[in-house]
């Protein structure tokens, strides 16, 4: 599994890259992706969905498929409604 942040300018940068199964790394990856949201960020996994690019929003590693190949990192909209 990769975690990806992206950038302005730069795309996808890899943040972390690991094996879910190797305990080691399964902790290295849970670690990174809080980190991730402790900057604000928000995560989403890509789905495959008929050939459309989509994305389901994650708010916890517990949330992300034991099967996703990445998770993408992205700053969280600013404003809202009122």
């Amino acid at each position: 599994m990769k975690l990806l942040r992206m950038e302005p300018g730069r795309g996808e940068v890899v943040v972390a890259e690991g094996d879910v199964t190797v305990p080691e790394q399964a902790e290295e990856l849970i670690e990174a992706f809080r980190r991730q949201l402790d900057l604000g960020m928000a995560a989403a996994v890509p789905i495959a969905a008929g050939g459309r690019r989509q994305a389901e929003l994650v708010r916890s590693f517990d949330e992300v498929p034991p099967d996703a190949e990445r998770v993408i990192f992205f700053p969280r909209a600013a404003g809202g409604c009122r």
